[in-house]
């Protein structure tokens, strides 16, 4: 019985895999480069955001660490998180002729579009690790937390994912509204800015940001070489709301899924 069980988890997973990679070909299908603008795409907007902050504003390094391998470190996971849901939030819609099929499991779409964006960030992250051996600085153990990070940003994108999907089976402004409001996260979570510009009292409400943990996750592993603990308060508060928010994203999603159909 249990290897019965077993057996066909494995066979899950491996159908969701390899409706991920079947969903990453297909989206560049036709293209003249192909799979290569899902890379090309994140790298140029690096460029464009250095050329900008550094070249226009004339940002300083930042804690005596050089200003594009610190802006590197914080949009490589933000390029996942902020991607994976725009992709996701629409799969319902682009498998449409999935959802009408009764024996199609619909649950997976939203967690193939996560995954095969998940494969890019992959690809993002050795481009940035090939950045920081440029510039003097090699890899060391702390990247091992990394793992740690991409786990918590895939269970949380998946989560609002599924909130987003669902919500767009109904109405169709969903996406500009996530658009605007990914806009917003962006510009409130120091990604492209230093954290410790800001008053002490502001510091302390943006730290509740659940993508704040992810991204100075990845600055303390890629730029202080150092295991970042938050404390075990705001621990248990980002893993807890990361959780809360796919549970209730799952239970949304399956709450609704009868009237899919009906509606596309």
């Amino acid at each position: 019985m249990m290897h019965a069980k077993v057996k066909r988890l494995a066979n899950d997973i491996a159908f969701v895999w390899q409706f991920a990679l079947d969903d990453f070909k297909s989206k560049y299908a036709g293209s003249a480069l192909g799979s290569l603008w899902a890379f090309l795409q994140p790298m140029v907007t690096i460029v464009l955001y250095w050329f900008v902050f550094q070249l226009g504003f004339k940002s300083q390094p930042v804690d005596d660490f050089p200003f594009i391998l610190w802006l590197i470190a914080g949009l490589v996971p933000w390029f996942f998180i902020s991607e994976a849901i725009i992709n996701a939030t629409a799969s319902l819609r682009d498998y449409s002729y999935l959802v009408k099929k009764v024996l199609f499991h619909i649950d997976i779409l939203p967690l193939a579009k996560t995954l095969s964006t998940l494969l890019v960030q992959f690809v993002l992250i050795i481009f940035a690790v090939i950045c920081f051996c440029i510039g003097g600085y090699w890899p060391d153990f702390h990247y091992v937390q990394l793992i740690i990070f991409l786990l918590y940003m895939f269970i949380f994108t998946a989560g609002i994912s599924y909130i987003t999907a669902t919500l767009y089976v109904f109405f169709k402004d969903t996406i500009q509204v996530i658009s605007i409001v990914i806009q917003a996260v962006f510009w409130l979570t120091p990604i492209v800015w230093d954290f410790g510009i800001m008053p002490e009292t502001t510091q302390k409400l943006l730290v509740y940001n659940p993508v704040y943990y992810c991204i100075n996750g990845f600055r303390s592993a890629f730029i202080n070489r150092e295991w970042f603990h938050p404390g075990i308060g705001m621990t248990f508060y980002y893993w807890g709301t990361c959780i809360l928010v796919l549970v209730l994203g799952i239970g949304l999603f399956h709450k609704c899924r009868e009237h899919f159909a009906d509606v596309l």
